[in-house]
């Protein structure tokens, strides 16, 4: 597995790495799609998140079935404290808790890592809304949807962050003991990881971890897995912008200052990291299988694929459409 830092970051900022991942060809933690807009996530022999895409892409219909495991070990204190206390700075400890992650994930037998090239990067995309954060612990239900596009849908269900498996209360004992470790400076990032299909990010480990941080009303740290964008489209808009930007410093009156460069390298950077399509492999059995996968794992689950409508007095949808 080869690694190397993402390409645009300014100069003394570590944005990520980018990992060339060798094997396996499919992974224990895989997306696996079959006709009607299904979806569902396998983890080994688990089915641990079932999705019905809306028409017209306007958003998708989950249901959680509580089977999800973290592919990474527990983290004690110990391990965080030492990581903190050998970091130079805030950057030094980001690069060594992704490295940390990525040697984990190499050798889970239960991760999301396969054959190709994915980034890791450090804090949420820029396409994120930081309102939505505080939004998560409260509403979090095991079957409901996460909106698009809007379209009056009702407001919890616009979301960036799926956890796979029920947040903990914010009185439960790991999350008093993460709270600790935040006042402390300690707390590890947790781990997102894109999945194209839901147009959202997954909680792959650290779901007490942002309950911890929220609970202390602090902004998550997280890195966020994703395959990376196909390297010839993300060359095609870094060039269309730097030709825009050579073109506005070099016109008659030029624009000047500080804040443009920086947000010529904030752009440069949000390309470099872009999050690419997520592969998904055919579901053995197809829809039938879906079908009897949504009826076994999510009981009153409707599934017949009827339209239905949204339920804007609760965040709990009764069925997919």
């Amino acid at each position: 597995m080869r690694r190397s830092g993402l390409s645009s970051a300014p100069a003394g900022r570590w944005d990520g790495l980018v990992v060339h991942a060798e094997r396996p060809s499919r992974p224990a933690l895989r997306v696996e799609v079959a006709g009607g807009r299904r979806l569902l996530i396998r983890q080994a022999d688990r089915v641990v998140l079932l999705g019905r895409q809306r028409a017209r892409a306007r958003g998708v219909f989950y249901a959680r079935t509580g089977l999800y495991r973290s592919p990474i070990p527990p983290i004690g204190a110990a391990h965080a404290r030492r990581i903190r206390e050998t970091s130079a700075d805030d950057d030094a400890w980001a690069a060594r808790w992704a490295h940390q992650f990525t040697d984990w994930l190499q050798v889970a037998g239960k991760g999301p890592l396969h054959s190709g090239c994915w980034t890791l990067a450090r804090g949420m995309p820029s396409w994120s809304v930081p309102g939505h954060w505080q939004r998560l612990p409260a509403v979090d239900p095991d079957r409901g949807h996460v909106t698009w596009f809007g379209y009056g849908d009702p407001d919890e269900d616009q979301r960036d962050v799926l956890p796979l498996r029920r947040l903990s209360p914010a009185g439960a004992g790991r999350v008093r003991s993460y709270r600790r470790q935040l006042r402390e400076d300690i707390l590890p990032p947790a781990l997102l990881w894109w999945v194209s299909g839901l147009n959202t990010l997954l909680v792959l480990d650290g779901h007490d971890r942002l309950t911890a941080a929220l609970t202390e009303q602090a902004v998550p740290e997280v890195l966020v897995l994703a395959p990376a964008v196909d390297p010839e489209l993300a060359s095609v808009w870094q060039r269309q912008f730097i030709r825009e930007y050579v073109g506005r410093m070099t016109s008659p009156q030029p624009a000047r200052g500080d804040s443009v460069s920086r947000t010529f390298a904030t752009v440069l950077g949000d390309i470099a990291r872009t999050e690419g399509r997520t592969r998904a492999w055919p579901l053995p059995g197809g829809p039938a299988a879906w079908d009897r996968y949504a009826t076994e794992l999510a009981p009153g689950w409707a599934t017949n694929g009827q339209s239905q409508k949204l339920n804007s007095s609760s965040p709990t949808v009764a069925g997919a459409q």
